[in-house]
Order: C-alpha cells, then structure tokens, then sequence
C-alpha cells in the first residue's frame, strides 16, 4: 500500500560535514601513520598526506548519501553509496528514544536521535541512527515519536504542556560506590591493553633481570600493590563520573526520561506504558557499601537494548529505593517480604556450592599427600569456608511474593538482583526442572513477558507454591493444564 501524502526526504544537519570526515580521519588514524612513515622512509614526502583525502572523501559521501522521513505511521531511514540501505519502522513499534551527543555534537549543538523498535539486530547499520540533528529538532522528534507511537498503541495521545518530575537526580556522594562496580577492572585492563600495544609500536623494551627480582622486598610487593589497588579506585571513580555526571531521572509527557554523561551525553525516553517492571541489581561487592542499581523492564526491548534502560546507577539503597516506588507507583515489590523456598532449595545451595569447590580441595590434599607443603591445607579449608559462606547467601536470598499485583522474585549473591514484573505483562509461565529436582519436589518457574531478559525466574521452588503464584497472578491461564494434569 502506497502513501498517499509522501514526505519529502530530508538530509541531516550541514554541521556533519566537519564532524564525519573527523571521525572517518580518527578510524583511519593507524593506516594513516603507517602511509606516513613509509612515505618519509621513501623519501615521498608530504604526498603521503594525500592519504587523508580518503576518510575525509568518505565522510562526504556519508554525509550526501543519508536522508531520513516520517511519512505513512513510518520512520524511514536510507544511507549507502554502493550498497544501498534503507530501514523502516512503524511509529507504533518505537519502544525508546535516545539522545545522545559527544564532545564534538554539543559543541555544534547536534544531536543524534537513536530509535529503539525491539528489533533484534545487532548490526549497526540496522539500526535506526539519525546522527546528527540539531539539538531542538532532535528533542521536538523525540515527543513526536512517543506521542504518535502512544496515541497508536492506545487510542490517547500523552500530555504535554506539564513540567517534568523530578525523581532522581545525581549527587557526588554517588562516587563512593564507584569502585564496588567492574568498572575499575575494566579500565585498567583497557590501560594496560594500551600501554602494551605503545610499547609493541614503538619498539620499546622492558627487561627485568633476575638481579632486579631479587632486589625486591616485601615492602616494596606492598607499596606495589597499594599502587595498583589505588590506580583501580581512580580510574573506577573517574570513569563513573565521565558516564554518570548530570544524571537525572524525570517523569514527563507519558515517559520516563534518564539523562546522563559528562563528555558525551545521552538521554533516553521510556514510553510509561511500556515500563512492565524494575530490577534492582545487588551486586555482592555493591551491597557491602549498601548499594543498588535499578533498571527498568521494556517490553519490547531486547536484552541487547537493557543498558538504555538504566533507571538508576550504582547508589545508595534508599535512592534506589525511592525512585522504584515512583515507578511502580507503590513502594511494596521493593520492601515486601517474601516467601522462602524451604529446607530442600538450601540444601541444593550447599550441595552444589561444596561440589564446585571440590576439585580444588581434592588437588591442595593431593598435593600435601605427595610431599607439598602442609600450609596448603590452610588454601583447602579457606576455599571450604568461601563456598559455604556463599551457599549460605544464595540460600537467604532465594524468595518470592505476589504483591499488589506484582510477580517479585529475588536470587542470586555474587550478582543477586530482585525483579518486579507487573502480573498484566506476564504473557506466560515455562516450568522447568531437573532430575535433581524433581528427587526433592522442585521446580524453576519463569514468568515470561515481551521485555528485558524475556522473563523473571524463580528458582527451585516447591511445586504447589509454583502452581499457586502463576494461578494467583495470572487466573484462568494455567487451570486448563492443570485440570489436564488431575485427568490423567
């Protein structure tokens, strides 16, 4: 069916003809070094700089072959010189809508609008990218896409016109929980990944003798480590203040907005009627500084997409508390007391947390068998002491309630998270078990809905508890099957 009022195609902002050609010069930045030592190897001079021709030649055609057009409930995408793409996506499947802007954006006061439909594809020139807009062109399609996908979904078109709420917003008390996160780890192991390819590059050597190891002391080891562990903290601190500097959680217009970044900014919208739930992730180095982090469940939007939807980063518990209870609209799936799984779901804690440690043990005593030394008994029995203490947390943290018409399920402690799924999103019920678990008469349930990881799962749980939670949040919808089960 064609459109019968077709929009014009438009081009992205004019100001992109200085930031493409930088950054296709940026990508081709190693070739561009090499041409250049070879050219002055050979004596060619400054023709090697003709080299940079190229990117910049590349970032033109960008530029001149990228046009876009909503027309039709449809927003059109088309981009590609040799090969030809052209991406379309109903308005009424927009499930996000990202405003991000580098360095190079806000200066230029551009923008680039990312839509998220829920597609799967993890290609990036699949993706719906209109980079860049300028920045009040960007923020009026932002409302114009939620507003049209909402009025299509649901017959209402969202208010405007009403000021923002407030709902969270960042406070530099936030950086004590920086490094209870990965990210420390992750940028020092990016720094050192850096350093080893410089010193690759330029030929540089580091030689350690057996006269410089021996010259080491104890002390020394020390202040070295002391060294590392503080490098670790800084990076962590600084990268958390690069990516969550400015946050902000806000209600406006039918949507919840989450701003954030300190270099580069990114904001995103969540249509309220998509929100199906929150997660409040635990991590176990987090819950020691009495920390959280919370995220919303989209539906529609696949696990690839679960970064856009942070609500809230590493911070204290109570504001992560707080801002939960403002989207959910009731503080009782985060503070509700759940119903434990039973003395058979704790013993398979510790079954399984003792079989895991075994090997270790079973290779430290054969060593001390064989002649090593006895102190490695001290290794065995601390590896012993670190899986019963972590059988013993799982074990506490397993529970589960059906609250105010809220699935809530809550597992795991190196990672334990608590998940809050509205019973009208549930779509289905999947029920799982072993051969293990059915010896002791458990099961894992999941309830499954169109958003974040698919489903919430609550693991070994009594049968009849099971049936009981899935037919009291969802009525009607597992009694075929079980009057099923009792025919046969």
């Amino acid at each position: 069916m064609t459109d019968p009022d077709p929009q014009p195609w438009l081009r992205l902002d004019p100001r992109m003809l200085l930031v493409h050609p930088a950054r296709e010069v940026v990508r081709f930045l190693p070739v561009l070094v090499g041409i250049l030592v070879a050219g002055g190897a050979s004596g060619a001079g400054p023709w090697g700089l003709l080299g940079v021709g190229i990117p910049v030649a590349l970032g033109l055609v960008r530029y001149l072959t990228t046009s876009y057009r909503i027309t039709g409930g449809r927003v059109e995408l088309r981009r590609g010189l040799v090969q030809r793409h052209l991406l379309s996506a109903a308005i009424d499947r927009v499930r996000t809508v990202d405003l991000t802007a580098t360095l190079a954006h806000r200066v230029l006061g551009l923008a680039t609008v990312v839509i998220g439909t829920g597609s799967v594809a993890a290609d990036a020139d699949e993706q719906l990218e209109l980079d860049g807009l300028p920045r009040e062109q960007a923020a009026a399609l932002r409302v114009q896409l939620l507003q049209s996908g909402a009025a299509a979904a649901d017959d209402a078109a969202l208010p405007s016109g009403t000021p923002p709420v407030p709902v969270v917003r960042f406070a530099p008390r936030w950086l004590w929980y920086a490094p209870f996160t990965s990210g420390g780890l992750v940028a020092a192991g990016a720094l050192i990944g850096v350093l080893s390819q410089t010193t690759e590059l330029f030929a540089v050597r580091i030689d350690v003798t057996e006269d410089d190891l021996s010259a080491l002391t104890g002390l020394a080891v020390l202040g070295g480590a002391v060294a590392l562990v503080a490098l670790v903290v800084l990076l962590a601190v600084a990268g958390y203040w690069v990516v969550n500097a400015g946050f902000s959680l806000t209600h406006d217009g039918g949507a919840w907005h989450v701003r954030r970044g300190l270099l580069t900014t990114r904001e995103t919208s969540l249509d309220e009627t998509r929100v199906a739930g929150v997660t409040r992730g635990e991590p176990a180095a987090l819950r020691l500084a009495h920390g959280a982090r919370l995220s919303a469940i989209v539906t529609g939007l696949a696990r690839s997409g679960e970064s856009g939807a942070v609500l809230v980063p590493p911070a204290p518990r109570d504001t992560v508390a707080d801002a939960a209870s403002v989207v959910l609209g009731t503080p009782a799936p985060m503070t509700a007391p759940l119903r434990a799984h039973g003395p058979e779901a704790t013993r398979r804690r510790y079954v399984r947390a003792l079989a895991g440690s075994a090997p270790v043990v079973l290779v430290l005593v054969g060593a001390v068998v064989a002649g090593a030394s006895p102190a490695l008994l001290v290794v065995a029995a601390l590896a012993i002491g670190a899986a019963l203490a972590l059988a013993w947390d799982r074990a506490r943290s397993l529970g589960h309630t059906l609250v105010e018409q809220f699935v809530v399920a809550r597992s795991g402690s190196l990672r334990r998270r608590r998940d809050a799924l509205a019973t009208g999103h549930v779509i289905g019920w999947t029920f799982r078990d072993t051969w293990f678990q059915r010896r002791v008469g458990l099961v894992t349930v999941d309830a499954t809905t169109a958003g974040g990881q698919g489903r919430i799962t609550v693991p070994d749980v009594r049968v009849g508890d099971a049936i009981e939670l899935a037919d009291a949040a969802t009525p009607g919808l597992v009694a075929p099957f079980l009057r099923l089960g009792s025919d046969a």
